[in-house]
């Protein structure tokens, strides 16, 4: 088979408890990787913007219903 056998002739496989500490390291990695995008961005004006109109929003809808009835109907 050639160098196929140099290799392990692709019969070895990972251990449950490999796998486990493989993916286990994997995610930690991109729970890494996610929270170095999310200060990047937050620091970006892109970021900047989408926070300050998230509390527009936030502050908009927190004054929108002063008591009043959400459905008003209109009697023609």
């Amino acid at each position: 088979m050639g160098c196929f056998d140099c290799f392990g002739g692709g019969d070895k496989r990972m251990t449950k408890e490999e796998e486990r500490l493989a993916s286990e390291e994997a995610r930690a990695n991109a729970a890494a990787a996610a929270q170095r995008r999310q200060e990047e961005f937050d620091k970006s004006a892109a970021g900047r913007a989408a926070r300050a109109q998230q509390q527009a929003m936030a502050k908009q809808s927190a004054n929108t219903n002063k008591g009043e009835p959400v459905l008003k109907w209109q009697m023609g």
